[in-house]
C-alpha cells in the first residue's frame, strides 16, 4: 500500500518530466510549445468567461428568489404519486445548471436528514449519476461555435431521467 502512495505522490511530476523528455527527444522546442499552449488556453477561458459568469448568476437568483422551491411546490404533489421524495426535487432541478449549487443542496440535506439516510443515498447518487446539462451544452457549444444543437437536450434530459431514476431504484441496496 505505501508503493501506491508513493506512486500517487510523483505521478504528476513523473508525468511532466516524460513530457517533457518526449519533446526534447523529438527536437521540439518544449518551452515556446508551452507558452503556445498556455495562450491558447487563456484565450479559450476568456471566451467561455461570459457564459460562466451567466450560469453562475442564473443559478444564484433560481436559489436566493425562491423560485426554485416555487417549481419544487408544484412538483410535489408528482413526486409523491411516484414516490419520489420531495425534498430531492430543488437537488434533481438546480443540478441541471450547476455541479456546485447542487452539492451546496445536498449536504443541506446532509444536515436535514443524515448522510446515511435514504434521502442522502438517492441525493448523493443523483448528484453522480447526472450532468449538468445546461451547463455543459453552453460551455462547449459556445467554445465550438455550434449554433444547431439539434437532439441534444433532449437527449440529456432522457439521461439526466434515467440517472434519477437509477438513482432511486438503486439506493435501497446501498
Amino acid at each position: 500500500m505505501t508503493f501506491l502512495t508513493y506512486l500517487s505522490e510523483f505521478m504528476i511530476p513523473i508525468l511532466i518530466f516524460y513530457i517533457v523528455m518526449m519533446g526534447v527527444c523529438a527536437k521540439r522546442n518544449v518551452y515556446e510549445d508551452f507558452m503556445k499552449g498556455a495562450k491558447d488556453g487563456l484565450s479559450l477561458v476568456l471566451k467561455i468567461m461570459p457564459t460562466m459568469i451567466a450560469m453562475l448568476v442564473a443559478v444564484n437568483v433560481l436559489r436566493a428568489s425562491g423560485f426554485l422551491e416555487f417549481i419544487a411546490g408544484l412538483l410535489t404533489p408528482f413526486a409523491e404519486r411516484i414516490h419520489f421524495p420531495a425534498p430531492l426535487l430543488p437537488l434533481s432541478i438546480i443540478k441541471a445548471f450547476s455541479s456546485s449549487g447542487a452539492t451546496g443542496l445536498l449536504l443541506d440535506l446532509f444536515k436535514e436528514y443524515g448522510v446515511d439516510s435514504f434521502v442522502g443515498k438517492i441525493g448523493s447518487l443523483i448528484l453522480s449519476s447526472t450532468e449538468t446539462i445546461f451547463y455543459t451544452m453552453s460551455l462547449y457549444f459556445v467554445t465550438a461555435g455550434i449554433k444547431k444543437t439539434r437532439y441534444t437536450l433532449a437527449g440529456c434530459l432522457i439521461a439526466t431521467l434515467s440517472g434519477i431514476v437509477a438513482s432511486v431504484l438503486l439506493a435501497p441496496y446501498f
